[in-house]
């Protein structure tokens, strides 16, 4: 009997990583493939990313359109019940024999709960992981006890998510799917990204990703100030900003970085370089300084440097590449000064990825073709 595969995919970098599991599901003649696409996917202002997937040759089922023109608490808690809403239509309708999730989005946090209610069981990738610095974290977690098999990327996210309750049995450590996206990318040269893109190449290049950190005391304003002061004191560098995620303070972040790009000759702002530029571009730079979860999962891999920034990521498990500053000026403004030092080059010579060395893609999806679906949605809590 064919296994039906829903997948839920909010943005570009949930979808860059769950690419070939969408890839290897889709060419299997046992399986029916079903995609639903929502959250900053379908929104302009954060590129259109979902035509990526139409570019991959991947057929989009259901678009669910939640974003408002404005981003902040209030329209996120409306987002995310529109995906409930609607998502639980679509399950109803199409009965799954699973619901494919990566991470920590609200988005993904609504489907979860939506399949719950609609008895569809769930498989859950990258549970067990630590971010304190923002709401991400509880959203994981929750995600990771509303479902029924977990594709975990390290030994200690496989203990955290047994200490959850959940049956050892269900749990599988895989490693990321970062380093499969980095793996199974087609690298374009440095002549096709300036030319696609207007990216200027220099002697010194670094790329910029800085989401809100959405459980700091500090305004997004105040936040990307701070980042961008430190920025302005270094001469001699390209910046080159990429897009922000749809959270909350995420226009305030977006227009701090518009005015600080038209002022400098030395910077330039692309809301969405699509999954195989962005890697490609990082081949080009030094390294990458923000606090996206690329700079701790994919950008070790390619031996580049990372920059993490404030408390966004804390609690992650980092490679010896990753630099991690506090939100204060003075301290991103050394980090940078250490990514030029000859010590530290000798140290991403030598480093190696904690989240594996690939492989978790054709391994999910086997997971999925041979265990048996039928008989997850009743649980109970395992007992340390």
């Amino acid at each position: 009997m064919n296994k039906k595969i829903c997948v839920v995919t909010g943005g570009r970098a949930e979808y860059g990583l769950l690419r070939n599991v969408i890839k290897l599901i889709k060419s299997e003649p046992t399986m029916q493939l079903q995609i639903i696409v929502t959250g900053s996917h379908l929104a302009e202002k954060f590129g259109s990313t979902y035509k990526e997937i139409l570019e991959d040759e991947i057929n989009i089922d259901f678009k669910i359109d939640i974003l408002d023109d404005v981003i902040n608490e209030q329209t996120t808690s409306i987002a995310m019940g529109k995906v409930q809403a609607e998502v639980s239509k679509v399950l109803q309708e199409t009965k799954p024999d699973l619901l494919l999730v990566l991470g920590d989005r609200y988005e993904v946090l609504s489907a979860v709960i939506a399949a719950l209610l609609c008895k569809i069981p769930v498989a859950h990738i990258h549970g067990g992981e630590v971010t304190t610095g923002a709401f991400d974290d509880s959203i994981r977690h929750a995600i990771t006890k509303m479902s029924h098999l977990h594709f975990v990327a390290t030994e200690k996210s496989k203990k955290r998510v047994l200490q959850l309750g959940e049956k050892p049995e269900t749990i599988f450590n895989f490693g990321g799917l970062g380093v499969d996206a980095i793996k199974s990318n087609e690298f374009v040269s440095k002549e096709e990204i300036q030319k696609v893109t207007g990216i200027k190449f220099g002697e010194k290049n670094l790329l910029i990703t800085y989401h809100p950190e959405t459980m700091s005391r500090k305004s997004p304003r105040e936040q990307i100030s701070i980042l961008l002061d430190a920025l302005a004191k270094k001469n001699g560098i390209n910046f080159i900003f990429t897009g922000v995620n749809a959270d909350p303070g995420s226009d305030e972040i977006t227009n701090e970085i518009k005015k600080f790009v038209e002022l400098k000759s030395n910077a330039i702002y692309c809301s969405s370089l699509g999954q195989r530029n962005y890697l490609s571009t990082i081949l080009y730079c030094d390294g990458v300084v923000g606090n996206s979860s690329s700079g701790i999962l994919e950008v070790p891999t390619l031996k580049k440097a990372t920059i993490n920034i404030g408390n966004r990521q804390l609690g992650r498990e980092m490679a010896k590449s990753v630099i991690s500053c506090e939100l204060d000026s003075d301290s991103i403004a050394k980090a940078i000064d250490d990514v030029y030092s000859k010590s530290f080059k000798a140290v991403l010579s030598k480093v190696s990825n904690p989240y594996g060395r690939g492989g978790a893609s054709s391994k999910i999806f086997g997971a999925i073709k041979t265990l048996d679906l039928s008989n997850l949605v009743s649980k109970s809590f395992h007992d340390l």
